[in-house]
């Protein structure tokens, strides 16, 4: 394996963005661009041989897609609710789609991907509250809209119609905490793709070097709608709670952005 220098590994980043448009290394397989990456640099599952640097990783994606980016798991609290499947699931859940088929007749789900911007069509909204230091999730019966009128009359009978009591939250220490040992400093590398045939084709033409994870713009970015909260529970399983990221705003999370390429 190869050993690096921060300086070398950027001059690496640029003879591979010269070469232009590079074969998929890995048929078949949607980290492609990861791992092809990974190929050309001579290193093993994003592991970056930096010297005295184990805090860098390598971060790759592909440009102009409208796929999420999990960043992390993390339950809401209080955690001895198990809010998801005890509150979430029992009182707003539905009907699974597969219940009666692939799960029993009375499987439920609990699907949601909100965020801080506007309201999901069934009403549901990330707060963040600066003063008591929590992001919240909040219910609106009033925001949900005409096509789920049976859904909030089901709720309506179950819990009634007021804010989530109490509301699930993340207090900021906690999630400072998992953001800053999940986003590391990184070196961000984005690839244009193409296809021919069966094969497919990478050109790796912009590499940012983020540095020094930074919480407030986290806030700003749920605020935007650009960080989301993932729910995804049925009756038999919770897939668990995740913050997920849209493409491109990763820099926003970081003190310091140098642009490479």
């Amino acid at each position: 394996m190869k050993i690096y220098t921060k300086e070398s590994l950027i001059e690496e980043f640029k003879k591979i963005s010269k070469k232009g448009w590079i074969e998929n290394a890995r048929h078949g397989n949607a980290g492609g661009i990861g791992n092809t990456l990974e190929d050309l640099l001579g290193i093993e599952e994003n592991n970056l041989p930096i010297p005295n640097a184990a805090e860098w990783e390598l971060k790759s994606q592909r440009l102009n897609t409208s796929s999420l980016t999990t960043l992390f798991h993390i339950e809401p609290s209080p955690r001895a609710v198990k809010f998801v499947p005890q509150v979430l699931l029992l009182n707003y859940g539905w009907a699974h789609q597969e219940a009666g088929k692939k799960y029993p007749e009375n499987e439920m789900s609990f699907r949601q991907t909100i965020h801080g911007n506007s309201p999901s069509d069934r009403g549901f909204m990330v707060k963040i509250d600066r003063k008591s230091q929590k992001i919240l999730i909040s219910f609106d019966y009033t925001k949900v809209a005409e096509h789920h009128k049976n859904w909030l009359q089901s709720v309506k009978q179950k819990i009634g119609l007021s804010e989530l009591n109490p509301q699930p939250y993340w207090g900021f220490d906690d999630l400072a905490s998992k953001a800053g040992t999940k986003l590391l400093n990184c070196f961000y590398v984005q690839a244009e793709v193409k296809r021919e045939g069966d094969k497919e084709f990478y050109h790796y033409s912009k590499v940012q070097m983020l540095q020094k994870f930074n919480f407030d713009g986290f806030l700003d970015q749920i605020e935007k709608g650009n960080i989301l909260v993932d729910f995804d529970a049925r009756t038999g399983h919770n897939h668990g709670t995740k913050f997920r990221m849209r493409q491109n705003c990763l820099p926003e999370l970081y003190q310091t952005v140098k642009t490479i390429i």
